[in-house]
């Protein structure tokens, strides 16, 4: 109480974030109860059909699951190698960069698709990567090539899919490795050079180990997202050409939720993906606090 009547203000200031997440992340909790009924719209909650696990035998033995199960994994395990690795060795090239303003306009460049939507970037990149009147390919055919299907053809699509990614969130990466390796230690690098080490060397053996503790927390957090994926980068990349890897759990569930109406499936495949997601999240924790690291929980 002493607290609260000092800093009253603090705590009127704390009500508005709280007051959100309750509302827009514990309050819709209760909806999970859709996951153990034969939900009907009309009868709501309390009234329709209790089943139990019933809806989650149904949903394992789908092959529409098995499918969206293996184009998520597979999707995010690459998205993990790719996506996660790239911001970590750009913020290490950057922190090379001596020019001031080089770096600036680099950064900056680098940052801009992080803000672009999605939509947008399905957009660009049919105008970019298109067979029919693709940018990249009409340069290819007027350079004696042939046209590459990178959005029409289901492997060049997966190819195409990671690449995307990787140029949209490497830049908005880096902030937190460059942030982090602001705060080694000069002196280390300074003895380094002393002791005759280049710069390979010093990144190798000073900035990386510097930087581990935040390299290992965000891997982490990534691994709490291997179940889920982005909802509106497939949407924006898929066509009616490439079906094999576009079904993914956040497309299931909106397929099953909102085009069939089977809400019971949905909610059920959506809790499925959010607790292997903790499970996830807390092997990789203890793991990481068996091999010395201070993991997040």
């Amino acid at each position: 109480m002493h607290y609260m009547r000092r800093d009253w203000q603090l705590y009127c200031l704390l009500l508005i974030p709280l007051s959100f997440t309750l509302v827009f992340k514990y309050a819709p909790l209760s909806g999970l109860l859709i996951a153990f009924q034969d939900y009907n719209i009309i009868k709501g909650f309390w009234a329709s059909e209790w089943v139990g696990f019933e809806v989650f035998r149904e949903l394992f033995s789908k092959p529409a699951f098995a499918q969206a199960l293996r184009n998520t994994l597979l999707l995010n395990i690459l998205d993990l190698l790719f996506s996660f690795t790239a911001p970590i060795m750009l913020a290490l090239l950057l922190n090379e960069i001596k020019g001031n303003v080089f770096k600036r306009v680099n950064q900056t460049l680098l940052y801009l698709p992080h803000f672009l939507s999605w939509v947008i970037i399905g957009a660009l990149a049919y105008q970019l990567l298109g067979l029919g009147s693709g940018m990249l390919n009409n340069l290819i055919e007027q350079m004696g090539g042939t046209r590459i299907p990178f959005l029409q053809e289901d492997n060049h699509w997966l190819f195409s899919y990671i690449l995307i990614g990787v140029w949209q969130s490497m830049g908005w990466g880096t902030i937190i490795y460059l942030a982090a390796i602001s705060a080694v230690n000069p002196e280390l690098y300074e003895a380094a050079t002393v002791d005759g080490a280049g710069r390979w060397r010093k990144m190798w053996h000073i900035t990386l180990p510097c930087i581990r503790p935040t390299i290992v927390t965000l891997l982490i957090l990534n691994l709490g997202h291997i179940m889920g994926g982005s909802f509106e980068r497939v949407y924006a990349l898929q066509n009616m050409a490439t079906t094999e890897y576009t079904t993914i759990i956040p497309i299931l569930v909106y397929r099953w939720g909102l085009e069939s109406g089977d809400y019971s499936s949905a909610t059920a495949l959506g809790l499925f993906q959010a607790v292997i997601g903790l499970i996830l999240v807390v092997l990789a924790d203890r793991m990481a606090k068996r091999l010395g690291e201070d993991g997040i929980l």
